[in-house]
């Protein structure tokens, strides 16, 4: 936690990290034109962003765009803010779905755990209830097949289903997924979710990545990813479930 609380304590950082958070997925040179400094002081404070888990980068061709991750504000949440704070705080710190055009989400969280570990808890369907607001997962996770996603307090209507199209044991998942808990969040079609697991020492790297959205896409579809990943960490880490509001709760 020191790294994001380092990296939060600098104003440029925070005022970067706005401008991702108004338009997701920006080169070096878009946000240098937005800063009055030197295109090594934007690279600099980026540099302690990434350090900190706080910024994403991906290659499209030969240009590196960056990405706010809002996993780690939410971990300081859930560890921090929400012991002192009313329950309704909880929304303060999804910072990362609000934004306009969400075409690609990139998620990243670091887990004290094994590969093979964490694969069981993200294909596991009785552990996957205990971080993913209390939802089953139904799939035999053998590629091209179905998977199908629901909650007991849902009187047997499927809130979710696609198809896992990569299934690459304990490294590599990549899901279609339609959502249907409702009828705003169907009428937005199908998207895909890529699972990533990526051993570092005694931890795991995952990075989430949640894409093909529609511009403008409703953002139930992907708003509630930090507090997943935050409650897959604590429940791995700890063995314990987040209580933290909505973190448990089908509504």
């Amino acid at each position: 936690m020191d790294a994001v609380f380092k990296a939060l304590a600098d104003p440029t950082r925070r005022d970067l990290l706005d401008e991702l958070f108004r338009e997701d997925g920006q080169t070096l040179h878009a946000l240098e034109a937005r800063f009055e400094m030197t295109r090594y002081g934007v690279m600099k404070h980026l540099k302690l962003l990434e350090e900190a888990g706080l910024v994403v980068t991906r290659r499209r061709g030969r240009e590196k765009l960056h990405f706010l991750n809002p996993v780690p504000i939410r971990l300081v949440h859930d560890r921090w803010v929400s012991k002192y704070a009313q329950p309704w705080a909880a929304a303060l710190s999804d910072l990362k779905t609000r934004l306009e055009s969400p075409m690609e989400k990139i998620f990243e969280i670091y887990i004290k755990t094994t590969p093979e570990r964490l694969w069981e808890a993200i294909t596991t369907s009785e552990i996957r209830s205990k971080y993913q607001f209390g939802n089953s997962i139904q799939s035999d996770w053998t590629t091209g097949s179905r998977f199908e996603m629901g909650n007991p307090k849902a009187d047997g209507a499927l809130l979710g289903e696609g198809e896992n199209i990569e299934v690459d044991p304990p490294r590599k998942l990549v899901q279609t997924m339609t959502a249907l808990w409702g009828e705003d969040v169907k009428a937005e079609g199908t998207s895909r979710i890529t699972w990533e697991i990526e051993p570092v020492g005694d931890s795991c790297h995952l990075t989430v990545t949640h894409d093909q959205l529609r511009e403008g896409a409703n953002e139930q579809l992907y708003g509630g990813w930090p507090m997943i990943l935050s409650g897959l960490k604590t429940w791995l880490e700890t063995g314990e479930k987040l209580t933290t509001p909505g973190s448990l709760m089908y509504t």
